[in-house]
């Protein structure tokens, strides 16, 4: 006896048998700018800044946090956006790379990266960028990493420190000689 396979396909309109996808309001607060949305419950922040709101500079790279590409700051510290669900971060002021230039003038270490050369394909150089700025604020608040040596001294902003601190963002064409070295001249 043959039991014919019963298939059903799904549109993305058809509603019938399945329980709707949950939205929820939030303000994000990018770059100074203040956008309220209804998002899927589910979109990340990455998804938010590139599909919704046209903010292409945080790029899409593992999509599981461990390549540092989708960096950006929220309320001044460093986060992976791909990890980060937006509807967590109502009303958090979240900065892009798009957000770091002052009224047209490049950030410190936009400058650095580009008089020393950091970057070769560029499609890891927003999430360093973002990250390094976080990172210098970090130690500027004096917070150790692993490879700092003296926790009650100040801080030594050495090649070391900066490759530790900087190991979450991953640069696939190899620049990291020119990436230290443009964070060292923007942080020193």
């Amino acid at each position: 006896m043959r039991i014919a396979a019963q298939s059903r396909s799904y549109s993305p309109f058809d509603t019938g048998n399945r329980t709707a996808v949950p939205s929820s309001r939030v303000t994000l607060s990018i770059n100074g700018v203040e956008h309220a949305l209804v998002l899927d419950t589910r979109t990340t922040l990455l998804d938010a800044l590139r599909e919704h709101l046209g903010l292409i500079g945080s790029k899409k790279g593992c999509d599981h946090g461990q390549c540092g590409a989708c960096t950006v700051l929220i309320d001044g510290v460093r986060a992976k956006s791909c990890l980060a669900f937006a509807v967590a971060h109502d009303g958090e002021a979240i900065t892009t790379i798009e957000g770091l230039a002052d009224d047209g003038d490049l950030h410190p270490l936009q400058r650095a990266f580009i008089e020393h050369d950091a970057f070769q394909c560029g499609y890891c150089t927003p999430g360093q960028i973002c990250s390094a700025v976080g990172m210098l604020d970090e130690v500027h608040q004096g917070w150790p990493s692993y490879v700092t040596n003296d926790l009650t001294a100040e801080i030594e902003l050495d090649e070391e420190e900066i490759r530790e601190r900087m190991s979450g963002n991953i640069c696939r064409c190899g620049a990291y000689v020119n990436i230290v070295a443009a964070i060292d001249a923007a942080g020193g």
